[in-house]
């Protein structure tokens, strides 16, 4: 063994969420027991790729004793195959490997079609189809790189907004990729650098902001001004403005 650069995971910090191991070409890290767990210190190949994916800054480089980086020994898997993966829809009781909660999915019609949901309305019985078509959707979870982001049109959502909006579902998301955040309580520098990566990464076709009357709800409509200005694309912006008795402003 030599001293070289080598993976090193917080495990209090770590929330499973698997982020890390879709974005580890060489399969050196997986979930285990919920938790990011480097498998073989051979299977690391000490360049840190997998670093700024992790939301909860868990990982790090250390240069550390350890067995020499093999490559003809991991097992042949391209970073493609892992990607699909890990959007493959679950069979049903089953979520894989990783965090169930953030593993990265990419839903069909046949699925939204079989969860309808359905709202008494006096006399009335109305159905709504619902529209999420992706899974995770909070920012700081989703995958710059996510195949629901290619050519689509992206909603980016203040986190209040489906509560007060009552046809969110219908008059926002539908056909839509989804991004939720909380400009007031959450990093707003973060949300700008993730949002300016998913566009520059991706051919977005349109983005809508929705975000509520508040005052601090204009953090998420500056980060979305400032990411297409980092991403240097010109793409229709739609801004949404709701009220707080959910009425679009």
């Amino acid at each position: 063994m030599a001293s070289r650069m080598i993976i090193e995971i917080n495990e209090e910090k770590c929330v499973g969420c698997g982020l890390c191991t879709s974005n580890c070409a060489e399969g050196a890290i997986k979930v285990i027991d919920g938790k990011a767990k480097l498998i073989s210190d051979s299977y690391c190949d000490g360049l840190g790729k997998c670093l700024p994916h992790c939301p909860m800054d868990a990982l790090k480089l250390v240069e550390r004793e350890a067995k020499a980086f093999a490559h003809d020994k991991i097992e042949s898997q391209s970073q493609d195959e892992h990607n699909k993966q890990n959007i493959s829809l679950p069979s049903q009781g089953s979520m894989g490997g990783g965090c169930p909660g953030s593993r990265m999915l990419k839903f069909d019609e046949p699925v939204l079609e079989k969860n309808r949901g359905k709202i008494d309305s006096g006399d009335i019985e109305i159905s709504i189809k619902p529209q999420l078509r992706q899974w995770p959707v909070q920012l700081k979870l989703v995958s710059p790189n996510a195949p629901y982001f290619e050519d689509a049109d992206l909603l980016v959502t203040a986190d209040c907004v489906p509560f007060a909006y009552p046809n969110y579902h219908l008059d926002l998301l539908k056909g839509k990729a989804v991004v939720v955040g909380c400009p007031k309580l959450d990093d707003i520098q973060y949300y700008t650098e993730k949002l300016t990566e998913i566009i520059a990464s991706n051919s977005i076709k349109s983005v809508t902001v929705a975000f509520m009357e508040v005052p601090c709800c204009q953090g998420i409509v500056k980060a979305i001004d400032i990411a297409l200005s980092n991403a240097n694309k010109n793409i229709p912006v739609n801004k949404v403005k709701i009220g707080m008795q959910g009425k679009i402003l």
